[in-house]
């Protein structure tokens, strides 16, 4: 594979709206293009780092330790989709479901830096990562579709089945409820809460902590596969089938 140099700018060093970071074991995705608003050009960088990533770990002679760790900007992790080119462009739904998918399904384990309020697709994005870790005193995690309207599609929803109990998915789906730190904590949605100086340093450590998982190769990624076997097929269900119903 061709060599890459780290710091990374994405999509280009012309249009810099992340940058992928290589810290040893760990890769470091920075997202900061103002809010971190999902367009089709935004989630294809996204995945553009994701197979960056697979291709180095899919090179290595021998198993090695290996995490990825995302985080926002400033008091944003995502604020989710942009709403105007969503509706004006339909494609785009299947490329941020594809997002969803590698994601859940990551061949190294995964953690989000939630430096501040992780808002619908942004929440969703969030919970598609293993572990996440979330500032304890501002920022909210939310799904507030209920509120705008909007429907769920399938794989959305079925990838908050799978990530909370019962009552809270209830709780956020159909009340829209917003968790700060503590609350999120509380609901088992986050695994650490921590001032706002120390996420990603706290996030850094807990991918530390299971990077040797990704030891096992394939086997990791096959293990969420079965994990989440239902979210991942709704997750694959191309959204032109499911436009007409939404």
């Amino acid at each position: 594979m061709a060599e890459v140099s780290f710091p990374l700018s994405l999509p280009s060093a012309d249009t810099h709206w992340m940058t992928l970071h290589r810290e040893g074991p760990l890769f470091v995705l920075h997202l900061h293009h103002k809010d971190n608003r999902f367009t089709t050009d935004f989630c294809k960088a996204i995945l553009s780092a994701l197979q960056i990533i697979e291709d180095i770990f899919n090179a290595s002679d021998d198993p090695v330790d290996m995490a990825l760790v995302t985080f926002g900007n400033g008091k944003i992790y995502s604020n989710g989709l942009d709403l105007m080119h969503a509706v004006s462009y339909p494609p785009f739904m299947d490329t941020y479901l594809l997002m969803l998918r590698r994601m859940l399904t990551f061949c190294i384990p995964t953690v989000a830096a939630l430096n501040g309020h992780a808002f619908a697709g942004g929440c969703l994005l969030a919970l598609a990562h293993d572990y996440r870790v979330m500032r304890s005193d501002r920022g909210y995690m939310c799904m507030n579709e209920v509120d705008l309207p909007s429907a769920l599609a399938p794989g959305m929803a079925g990838l908050l089945r799978v990530k909370m109990t019962p009552q809270t998915f209830r709780d956020v789906v159909v009340q829209g409820r917003r968790f700060g730190g503590q609350e999120a904590l509380d609901n088992q949605l986050v695994d650490i809460i921590c001032p706002e100086k120390e996420v990603l340093d706290k996030a850094k450590e807990l991918a530390l902590k299971w990077a040797p998982k990704a030891k096992s190769g394939i086997v990791y990624k096959q293990l969420k596969e079965e994990m989440y076997t239902d979210a991942v097929r709704q997750l694959s269900i191309p959204f032109n089938r499911l436009a007409p119903k939404m």
